[in-house]
């Protein structure tokens, strides 16, 4: 896939939702969802324009459907489109991200060699820091070699309540 480091091309729309986990900011375009915002995320970060809000916008509407029944617990698995803006590095290893089954964990090392840099344990956890589209990307799903939860842009305590919500197993997930 192409790099997009910015999608000044494409415009971009928001719609809040709640959730278990505090009011989340979903972002999209016509080509998909590009972002998941916590509600104490500064939009300014992203590398993308944000333009008004569209709580009817159909990629949104979906999204918030999906991210209902995953609350519920009764979605395992998300089916949208997704539209990544980043790195090719930063996109390799979130569709990584997207082969973590649900209730099951990886380590840092284990997605750097799963996309064929072995070596480059650091960068897949910069480039899984920076992911924008959390919950649905499951970078929550990514744990420390030793089992336990390392940092996450929600905060360990929301870690550990989707890892706990999907039954994962961990040395610390009792937060």
């Amino acid at each position: 896939m192409k790099a997009n480091p910015r999608a000044s091309d494409k415009t971009y729309v928001y719609r809040w939702v709640p959730s278990p986990i505090g009011r989340l900011r979903l972002v999209g375009s016509d080509a998909g969802l590009a972002a998941i915002l916590w509600e104490t995320t500064d939009p300014a970060n992203l590398r993308l324009t944000i333009g008004g809000e569209a709580p009817d916008h159909p990629v949104l509407v979906e999204t918030a459907r999906q991210l209902e029944e995953y609350f519920a617990g009764t979605r395992k698995a998300f089916a949208l489109p997704l539209d990544f803006v980043g790195t090719d590095f930063q996109q390799k290893v979130w569709r990584a991200l997207l082969t973590i089954p649900f209730g099951e964990t990886r380590s840092y090392a284990q997605i750097a060699k799963q996309i064929g840099q072995p070596n480059a344990v650091r960068a897949v956890g910069a480039a899984n820091g920076r992911n924008p589209i959390p919950i649905i990307t499951p970078c929550h799903r990514v744990i420390g070699s030793t089992g336990h939860l390392t940092g996450f842009g929600g905060g360990l305590p929301v870690k550990a309540h989707l890892l706990s919500l999907e039954g994962a197993q961990t040395a610390s997930i009792g937060i």
